[in-house]
């Protein structure tokens, strides 16, 4: 019954794009995908937890990147792990002011909810909640809207980058009210009502996760709250207890405690619209922001803005194809550019970083924050550097500065502070990526040094390693040349995902190295490209797999490739990590036996279900086969997996999204292209879904990739002619793209083996 709803559901948005006026790409947008639990793919084969599964997305209506995106709430906590909105929910509670990490599991933080009812004033959310039915919402990046069934209330909301306008019509002859929640889980949020003023206002305390958790973050999630009509009566309630007429309320630090402020306009007003302005410095600034953002109270001005700057943003892909695909690829496109989070107010100002001195002001740039590094810098982040290379530039002066705040850069920076989330230090990775691809517009000179730092120096303070300062395991690293089964002194912090470590930092070596080599730093370069190789002693020559590694240099006992729930591996197998060697895919071909034996592993992994979509270190495996010159497997796999991985209905994507990069993979993979190692500046081409594809770059320029004979049924290159030249590359390089051009591929329904073959015709590698 439920994949038969979930199919109606995808009829039906269809259904309504076919009949819009005037199609533009927001309106393929369906931003409830990824909003249930996966019911197929890979990740049900391979997960080992029910995290992995569950989309973890939200129907946000936002501008891109929007420091607060607003979204119906069907769950009131600010819990790890779980979303503000599910969509088998059958109630709304509310609709939320939020900065839940989007497709994650984390914690949402410095939220605050508002909710219309009519009649009596229940103020739980259990209490106050709504039934409502997916038949009666409509939910797009700019506007979203539902019938609130118990109250007899029309919803509806729209926003800009800091602010959101919600419009509550009122079809009951009941008193109306208005409630507003600060979602503190500790019970320490505030609201105090300005009557003279006609507004709420208030804040939500963040409180770190990972390293730390529970702390004080060193800010909070303000918000100002103006009404349309002025109300009659107001007051405050803390759990149960009712204060009317009482201005204020604070939390009392009690865990779970609800706490919030309502305003009543009695029976006669049929409609109030209501302004929010939020911010992470202040009352005040969250009040000029909304004065910057949304002076008035227009609500159609305000979506139509929304509306347009999703297209121009959208439009920068303009894809030819059915519905059913260019609704996979704008809705991915959409939730792609979610995150990263900007983290400052109108004027410039933002919370200093790790609780630093309270406020600082950019100097001319936005700042940003909420980076999932271990998962993004795979395609999320080189899609903002492809399309984005102005916000890239700022992205990257947001992670010197913090770097400078704190005195180390941020491997996995979030919720304003570090983290020692997952493995890895790919901030490496981004910064070269984004370096070699012309983004050069911010301080690299300083960037470098704290990149410098990471790399070579391992942190001897106990606080900010545990804090998630400095590179987990460095001592180790830089001793054996791998992180061994045993570890030295900080074996508290990271007793497991030996291996994994190893394998990340030796490609994040490799992207320091070509940053260093960029910048003159020569004598760096060729110790971090010498570094570059320590793959190699973690990958078993004798078995062809990554592997555990002891001290001594013993290999792990009872290896078993594919399990995994190998302790030295983080979220994977070992034989699906042997092939995170990006950096150096030739090498690894001959350090596991040769071309043919890597062949014959990578067909093991998809022939036999081994391969998990689900998780992003096997994002980049599908495209390793042109490096052995077996571009046409490449061709093969990326179409099945886009057709069994990602789907139109609400459990449609196969794992978490992670802060977009699940959906940057298929943005990317429908294009025709993927960056396979982030931090060169060349992309591997796959099967584009689209007959065409035209980038609409920053510059002015515009590349195309067309695709003549395409279909679901001729996913084979079968020859391509490059600006009208007969082609044989695999790959494209970025100044390719962005000098602007044209990729003619003819597709056909049998691979041609020999194309793309020649030895300069393999993608680049160490």
């Amino acid at each position: 019954m439920q994949k038969r709803t979930h199919l109606l559901f995808a009829l039906l948005f269809l259904a309504a794009i076919e009949i819009h006026a005037q199609t533009t790409p927001v309106s393929y947008v369906n931003t409830l995908i990824g909003t249930e639990p996966a019911s197929a793919g890979s990740a049900q084969r391979h997960s080992t937890s029910g995290g992995e599964l569950k989309g973890q997305t939200m129907p946000a209506v936002s501008t891109p990147y929007a420091m607060t995106q607003w979204t119906p709430q069907t769950q009131a906590t600010e819990t790890k792990c779980v979303a503000p909105y599910y969509f088998k929910d059958t109630k709304i509670q509310g609709f939320r002011g939020t900065h839940w990490l989007n497709g994650s599991c984390v914690q949402d933080y410095g939220s605050a909810t508002i909710m219309a009812i009519s009649g009596d004033l229940k103020t739980r959310p259990q209490q106050r909640a709504s039934r409502f039915s997916h038949d009666q919402e409509t939910a797009t990046p700019s506007y979203y809207s539902v019938d609130l069934v118990d109250h007899n209330i029309k919803a509806e909301m729209t926003s800009t980058a800091r602010c959101g306008l919600l419009r509550f019509n009122f079809q009951s002859s009941d008193d109306h009210t208005i409630l507003l929640e600060p979602n503190s889980d500790e019970g320490e949020g505030f609201v105090e009502i300005l009557p003279e003023k006609g507004e709420i206002v208030g804040y939500n305390p963040v409180h770190r996760i990972y390293q730390g958790s529970g702390e004080s973050a060193g800010f909070s999630g303000y918000f100002v709250v103006q009404f349309d009509v002025p109300f009659d009566k107001y007051g405050t309630w803390r759990d149960d207890a009712v204060n009317a007429n009482t201005n204020a309320a604070i939390g009392s630090q009690k865990r779970g405690e609800s706490l919030g402020a309502y305003v009543s306009f009695g029976n006669k007003i049929q409609s109030v619209t209501v302004r929010v302005g939020t911010s992470f410095t202040s009352l005040e600034a969250a009040r000029q922001n909304l004065e910057a953002e949304i002076p008035d109270f227009d609500f159609e001005k305000t979506r139509k803005q929304n509306e347009a700057i999703w297209n121009h943003e959208l439009g920068k892909m303009a894809a030819q194809g059915t519905n059913e695909e260019k609704t996979l690829f704008y809705s991915a496109l959409y939730r792609s550019k979610l995150s990263p989070r900007l983290f400052s107010d109108a004027d410039g100002s933002y919370p200093s970083f790790a609780g630093g001195t309270p406020i600082r002001k950019t100097n001319g740039t936005d700042y940003y924050c909420d980076f999932s590094l271990w998962d993004t810098f795979r395609s999320a982040m080189p899609l903002h550097i492809l399309l984005e290379p102005k916000k890239a530039a700022d992205m990257m002066q947001s992670l010197t500065v913090k770097a400078e705040q704190g005195g180390w850069m941020p491997i996995f920076p979030c919720w304003n502070s570090y983290t020692a989330a997952m493995v890895g230090d790919h901030v490496l990775s981004t910064m070269a990526d984004a370096y070699a691809k012309g983004v050069r517009n911010f301080d690299v000179e300083t960037a470098y040094k704290y990149l410098r730092k990471n790399a070579f120096e391992p942190n001897t303070d106990p606080k900010s390693y545990a804090a998630g300062q400095g590179r987990r395991a460095l001592d180790s690293y830089l001793k054996y040349g791998y992180v061994p089964l045993e570890d030295s002194v900080w074996q508290a912090f990271h007793k497991r995902e030996q291996t994994s470590r190893t394998l990340e930092y030796a490609y994040d070596d490799f992207c320091l190295s070509t940053l260093a080599q960029s910048l003159g730093q020569t004598s760096d370069a060729a110790l971090l490209r010498k570094r570059a190789l320590n793959y190699k002693n973690v990958i078993d020559p004798g078995t062809g797999y990554a592997r555990g590694r002891h001290a001594d240099g013993r290999w792990s006992a009872n290896f078993d490739p594919f399990v995994n729930r190998a302790s030295f591996i983080t979220e994977g197998s070992p034989a699906q990590y042997t092939f995170f060697v990006p950096q150096d895919v030739a090498g690894l071909m001959q350090h596991v036996g040769g071309r043919q034996a890597f062949i014959n592993k990578l067909d093991t992994l998809f022939q036999q279900n081994y391969y998990w979509h689900g998780n992003e270190p096997n994002h980049q495996i599908a495209y390793l086969y042109p490096y052995a010159g077996e571009a046409w497997k490449t061709q093969q796999q990326i179409r099945k997996i886009i057709r069994e991985e990602y789907g139109l209905t609400p459990n449609g994507l196969s794992g978490n999204e992670d802060g977009g990069q699940m959906s940057a993979w298929l943005v990317f993979s429908m294009a025709g292209l993927y960056p396979v190692c982030p931090g060169t500046p060349y992309y591997v081409l796959g099967s584009p879904a689209f007959t065409e594809m035209a980038l609409n770059l920053d510059n002015g320029k515009s590349f195309k990739i067309i695709a003549k004979n395409n279909s679901r049924d001729t996913p084979y290159i079968q020859s391509a002619k490059l600006n009208g030249k007969t082609f044989t590359k695999t790959y494209l390089s970025h100044e390719q793209l962005t000098t602007g051009g044209e990729l003619v591929l003819v597709m056909g329904r049998t691979p041609n083996k020999k194309w793309g073959t020649g030895k300069d015709d393999m993608p680049p590698s160490l």
